[in-house]
């Protein structure tokens, strides 16, 4: 009989045990698409003029692949010439070359 009401004991306590109410946690994740030198990705129609005139004149065989900004309105391009090769120039916002 002991055993009866010890092993019922054991099994109330383990069924309990079960039985407590869970936190759910739900966490939100924010991604934030910046990179780690400041430039962001634009549009090529958002790209000036000057700019776009610069690569044509003093590149006349590359082609603008991608385009970034910064804060500072300088301009990260990155460009593929016809025989493969690819580089990132930097310009102002005028089509002045800098170097980064």
């Amino acid at each position: 009989m002991k055993k009866l009401i010890l092993a019922s004991v054991f099994t109330f306590v383990g069924f309990t045990a079960f039985a407590q109410p869970s936190e759910t946690t739900v966490e939100e994740t924010v991604i934030v698409s910046a990179t780690q030198d400041g430039f962001s990705e634009i549009e090529m129609s958002e790209l000036p003029e000057a700019i776009a005139s610069a690569v044509s004149t003093n590149y006349p065989s590359a082609t603008i692949d991608k385009a970034h900004v910064n804060d500072q309105k300088q301009y990260k391009l990155e460009v593929s010439l016809e025989d493969g090769t690819s580089g990132t120039l930097y310009a102002d916002e005028n089509g002045n070359w800098i170097e980064m």
